[in-house]
């Protein structure tokens, strides 16, 4: 009999052609090698989409908390922290493209894996609806800059050539996506570097009005703005901490990827560590200008004023930046449009995972002969982010708050299945060593609870006709009945595969187990 020892479940990727014997994880056919470092780290920022996130999010954020904007954005930037710990350590075992829905699979077995995977797909469907909607906005109000004609943004409103123009975004996004990693990389690198040039130019503006006395309503600088427990109830804490998740949420871009990277094992838990803290610290000082130029009053650019919540950038960009400010609707615009792109990376490879494993149609499954890419699953993810865009225009008083609130509530769920799915898939290591027990089992079960919450508070307030935008259906918030249709619609699905071939929720394909047995 031999010796040689059991292959770890780290291993099956690169030492067997089909599946693990023990994991059943296997390769999928993807580029490998095509991403390093750098370029993993550009691709999770690009996803999280720094210009547009904030001028999404920060007006609601504001509306929420006050001037407590930075330290609710510190509490959404620590479970954030927490999961990517546990997040690495799952991909350093068990590195493949389906990720959450892989993890949580062979954790918690095949119900609870392929709801953690439609958790996953409709949050990325849902923000790839809010990403084109704002790279529509930006794109009409930076034409009616270029040639100086007013009326040129207000087409954004017209409803049919809103929904018309998002649907050519999402087909140029969806083409280069289908064209595989090497053309979202080259493209990401562009985008993502001007994004951040003009932000940073933004802030650095809106500090010298401060200092000059010509901003618009000056706020002392006050560190108790990074207090989170100011916040005067828990309800607004929560909304707050919900708005602030979204706007870290897309790091784990990196960990669907791990296929496609130089050292799958470390490089993609190194780039989600890494695209976090450039975006923590970004976040910090465009939230501290903005409170400082702009103050909470109800003015003309304050932050109090209703009518520029839902897009700050667009508001106050002209008077900080003056001539330049044309370059801040360029900067979202492609922000929008590069997170678009490399958005469509997550939910495609996710269901590519789900076909092959057969917990998708095998349709899924498939990739492209040439590019080496999920070209199936990618149109797919077009094709219903668009289908939901325009549903979602149609339906909704201001379709942007009300998706980014229904997002957070899905990014809260998958990643707290993904959290806890680690300290159980770890349980036999958890004590083994300090380390072990720090970023194996604490980390992701403070996370995973903090998420919890956040998400149970969020479903309970959502019910409310005025939480959100307003809008509701028989006396329910909107947010409420589209986080309710996205989540059921995922069981009768789930429960429609398993009866079309049970194959998978038998445990045959992806096998339920742990650590300790894979070791």
């Amino acid at each position: 009999m031999s010796s040689a020892p059991i292959a770890s479940a780290a291993e099956p990727a690169e030492d067997f052609d089909g599946p693990h014997p023990k994991t059943g994880i296997t390769k999928k056919g993807l580029s490998a090698g095509s991403i390093g470092l750098i370029g993993a780290t550009v691709i999770g920022i690009s996803c999280i989409a720094p210009a547009y996130t904030l001028t999404a999010s920060i007006g609601p954020t504001a509306a929420a908390v006050g001037t407590q904007i930075p330290g609710i954005f510190l509490v959404g930037f620590i479970p954030m922290l927490l999961v990517a710990l546990g997040y690495r350590e799952l991909n350093n075992s068990m590195p493949d493209s389906g990720t959450s829905f892989t993890w949580a699979t062979r954790a918690f077995g095949p119900w609870i894996g392929w709801m953690g995977g439609w958790g996953l797909i409709v949050a990325t469907v849902v923000v790839l609806s809010n990403l084109a909607g704002v790279a529509v906005d930006f794109f009409y109000l930076m034409l009616s800059q270029v040639f100086s004609n007013p009326s040129l943004a207000d087409l954004a409103f017209n409803v049919p050539v809103n929904i018309i123009t998002c649907l050519a975004f999402m087909a140029g996004a969806c083409y280069i996506a289908y064209r595989g990693m090497e053309a979202t990389k080259s493209v990401q690198y562009v985008l993502v570097a001007f994004q951040l040039i003009v932000l940073v130019w933004f802030s650095v503006a809106a500090l010298v009005h401060v200092a000059n006395g010509t901003a618009f309503d000056a706020l002392a600088f006050d560190a108790n703005w990074f207090n989170p427990f100011a916040v005067p109830d828990f309800s607004a804490f929560a909304a707050g901490v919900s708005l602030s998740i979204f706007i870290f949420w897309g790091w784990d871009v990196t960990l669907t990827m791990n296929e496609e990277t130089k050292n799958p094992k470390k490089t993609p838990g190194r780039a989600a560590t890494l695209t976090v803290g450039i975006i923590f610290a970004l976040y910090i000082l465009i939230t501290v200008s903005i409170l400082m130029y702009s103050g909470l009053g109800t003015g003309e650019f304050g932050l109090g004023n209703e009518d520029i919540q839902g897009n700050v950038f667009a508001a106050i960009a002209g008077p900080i930046m003056g001539p330049f400010a044309i370059l801040m609707s360029l900067a979202v615009l492609s922000s929008s449009a590069s997170s678009l792109q490399s958005t469509f990376v997550g939910p495609a490879r996710t269901m590519l995972a789900m076909g092959q494993y057969q917990a998708f149609p095998k349709k899924f499954g498939t990739i492209s002969p040439r590019f080496k890419s999920p070209a199936y699953a990618t149109i797919v993810a077009a094709i219903v982010a668009w289908v939901f865009y325009a549903v979602m225009r149609t339906l909704s008083t201001d379709v942007l708050t009300d998706t980014i609130l229904t997002l957070g509530m899905m990014i809260c769920f998958y990643y707290g299945v993904t959290a806890f799915a680690c300290v159980w898939y770890f349980r036999a290591q958890a004590f083994a060593s300090l380390r072990s027990f720090l970023v194996k089992f604490l980390s992701p079960l403070v996370g995973g609870v903090i998420l919890t919450v956040i998400f149970v508070t969020t479903v309970i307030d959502s019910m409310s006709p005025e939480y959100g935008s307003g809008s509701n259906i028989g006396g329910l918030g909107l947010v409420f009945i589209l986080g309710m249709v996205l989540l059921l619609g995922g069981v009768v699905l789930m429960l429609l595969m398993y009866r079309a071939n049970p194959t998978f929720f038998r445990n045959e394909t992806l096998k339920k187990g742990s650590s300790l047995d894979d070791a």
